[in-house]
């Protein structure tokens, strides 16, 4: 079974900064892509950031230029740095990823970890 388990989450001042790491192990042939989401209380869960896949990287609006996702391969680890933080993103982020577990079967599956809290300050 494939898990995805995220750290680097916690509470920061405005405009501070937080790496958040996420890292796939179990039966992974490879990745296709991998992403952040995030969920404020009462909000829908909204993609903040993808990596892989046919687009490449891509960021939500409100996050680009502040914002950076990049990723490991090796480790199976995306990273998503944040900078400038603001209390708007505050949330609890999730890590997401399609993954190939079987050479022979052309799916990808999705995962989803449990999630890491992210606290912003004024």
């Amino acid at each position: 079974q494939v898990q995805l388990v995220e750290s680097g989450g916690g509470s920061v001042q405005t405009g501070g900064s937080l790496r958040l790491s996420c890292t796939a192990s179990g039966s992974i042939f490879s990745i296709y892509s991998m992403a952040w989401y995030r969920q404020a209380p009462g909000n829908e869960r909204e993609l903040v950031a993808t990596i892989g896949g046919h687009i490449g990287t891509s960021y939500q609006d409100s996050v680009k230029g502040r914002f950076t996702i990049s990723r490991d391969n090796a480790k199976n680890t995306v990273y998503l740095q944040m900078n400038s933080l603001k209390p708007e993103d505050t949330a609890i982020y999730y890590c997401n990823a399609h993954i190939y577990i079987d050479p022979s079967d052309e799916v990808r599956y999705e995962y989803w970890g449990q999630g890491t809290q992210v606290i912003v300050f004024s």
